[in-house]
């Protein structure tokens, strides 16, 4: 299965995503987007500087406003 980064905050997210077979990873730095396939964030501090380096190739879903298996669903969805 793929490598998903997932922000500490979304606990319930990682765990669904680990239910599902995939690996997680916790976004606590730039780097640790570095290798995973697709990334998941929560949006309350989505591009608060303006700021746009990219860290990774993969998709990024913003996850704001979405259930732990809405985000999982738009995961699969994007990584086919």
């Amino acid at each position: 299965m793929a490598k998903i980064g997932v922000e500490e905050s979304l606990s319930d997210v990682q765990q669904a995503l680990r239910d599902k077979g995939h690996e997680v990873v916790q976004l606590n730095h730039e780097h640790d987007a570095a290798n995973c396939d697709c990334c998941v964030i929560s949006g309350i501090d989505q591009n608060v500087m303006g700021m746009q380096d990219v860290t990774i190739e993969g998709p990024v879903i913003n996850a704001d406003g979405l259930t732990a298996d809405q985000v999982c669903s738009e995961v699969e969805s994007r990584l086919q």
